[in-house]
């Protein structure tokens, strides 16, 4: 699927009204999250944007960090936030957003909306398109599936669209929602490709560059500090398991996996809970709950607990790289971040999605138990909703990393995986898993290019 990709990676505008190119007309939103790795990381962007500003004027540019000024749950999404955004910023002419780890010429920017005619509707972004029907679109446009590009803003359209909350209880890909969103079955705005808004390194033309593949902050975490816990079944002990044991495992000596039956040829530990077709919630809190209180994890204390399904293919290096960025002190669940009725401020809540891997500090794994406020409603409740659910009665917020990933490599645009490093993928349907391993997550590619990881 080729997605509309930097909507996010690179950044979004939302433009209105009168051509300008006084920096005070401008306001930047950083995608930020409040774990304090990333709140660092837009910290560091917002003082780069206002060191630029005032190179060229005696007034600051208007930057904010989205989880300190809208701490909405859903407000990763943006479209929960737009219409009291658009009220907020009534004064601007442009909103754009970016992520954390984009980086912004501001005199190049200036330069390139001054030659655009606010006075027009424009959503502007750097394009993506699906290759081909996928499910984290809901198979969207499956007949023509690179027909759709998003994403484009335009403040009066947004205004008029953000009357009306989407009907989706489900925010799973903020870039492709909020671009059909706006599209509103075409009565509104197409977006418009722009070749300004860059994810390589660097480029004469660009505005926007994005300078990482991966996050770069010290030596990987010892593999000795990492627990790997595999949810399978008897029915996939001799195809899943395989996969699982001659690509990733490999690469740690410190993994169990979990079934319904012991097998001694893998091994695998029955967990004394049965097995289900769907959700599997009784048996992730049973291996939340033994990684807390068996013996084997009292007298080795690890630091971080990875729970997997059976058809999530992983890198290993690439995680306990990434895990160096965060704090295991903290009570952090991180992974792919998916949200269930984040449209509304007080009864939605964020979760990990499990295929892509869901990744639990000890120190989170202490509250999920000891504290008791959390339970399945029922064996075959959705694990990753119910422990989001969890997260949000214990306080703990779900940090998402875009480098794991709940769908297939086919599943994501070419060029959004181009400029990342992946911890992750998941599932085997119609696909070769050994071939998707070697090419996207064998330890032989886990060496990150040293030119990526310069500001």
């Amino acid at each position: 699927m080729e997605v509309l990709d930097n909507l996010f990676k690179v950044c979004l505008y939302l433009l209105g009204v009168n051509n300008t190119d006084r920096q005070d007309d401008l306001a930047i939103i950083i995608l930020s999250q409040p774990n304090m790795y990333h709140a660092k990381q837009a910290a560091l962007l917002r003082n780069d944007l206002l060191q630029q500003s005032l190179q060229g004027s005696s007034e600051p540019i208007n930057v904010f960090l989205l989880h300190e000024r809208w701490p909405h749950p859903g407000g990763w999404t943006i479209l929960p936030i737009l219409h009291g955004l658009l009220k907020h910023f009534k004064n601007k002419l442009a909103i754009l957003f970016c992520e954390e780890e984009t980086r912004i010429n501001l005199r190049k920017m200036y330069t390139v909306l001054s030659k655009f005619d606010l006075s027009k509707e424009l959503f502007i972004g750097k394009g993506l398109r699906d290759r081909e029907a996928t499910i984290i679109h809901h198979f969207a446009f499956h007949e023509n599936p690179s027909a759709f590009v998003y994403p484009d803003f335009s403040a009066g359209i947004v205004a008029r669209l953000a009357e009306n909350p989407p009907a989706s209880d489900f925010a799973i890909d903020p870039k492709h929602e909020l671009a059909l969103y706006i599209w509103n079955n075409g009565e509104g705005i197409r977006m418009k490709d722009a070749d300004f808004l860059c994810t390589k390194p660097e480029g004469e033309e660009c505005a926007t560059t994005f300078p990482k593949l991966f996050p770069s902050c010290g030596n990987a975490v010892a593999e000795g500090d990492v627990f790997f816990a595999v949810k399978t079944c008897s029915k996939y002990h001799e195809t899943r398991v395989s996969v699982v044991k001659n690509t990733w495992a490999k690469d740690t000596n410190h993994i169990e996996y979990y079934s319904e039956v012991e097998d001694q040829s893998i091994p695998t530990i029955n967990l004394g809970v049965p097995n289900t077709e769907k959700g599997h919630c009784n048996k992730t809190m049973a291996i939340i709950k033994r990684f807390r209180e068996h013996n084997r994890f009292l007298q080795k204390k690890y630091k971080w607990l990875v729970i997997t399904d059976d058809d999530t293919l992983l890198s290993v290096p690439n995680l306990r790289k990434l895990l160096t960025c965060y704090d295991h002190d903290e009570p952090v669940v991180l992974g792919e971040r998916y949200g269930y009725g984040v449209f509304h401020e007080h009864s939605g809540y964020n979760y990990i999605t499990g295929g892509g891997g869901m990744v639990f500090s000890y120190e989170a794994v202490k509250m999920i138990i000891d504290l008791e406020l959390c339970w399945c409603a029922g064996a075959d409740s959705p694990d990753d909703m119910i422990l989001g659910l969890c997260f949000k009665h214990l306080g703990i917020i779900a940090v998402h990393s875009p480098y794991f990933h709940q769908a297939r490599p086919v599943d994501y645009c070419k060029s959004y995986l181009e400029h990342q490093l992946p911890v992750s993928f998941h599932k085997h349907w119609m696909i070769n898993p050994y071939q998707v391993y070697n090419e996207w997550l064998s330890p032989s590619l886990s060496k990150i290019n040293k030119s990526h990881e310069e500001l």
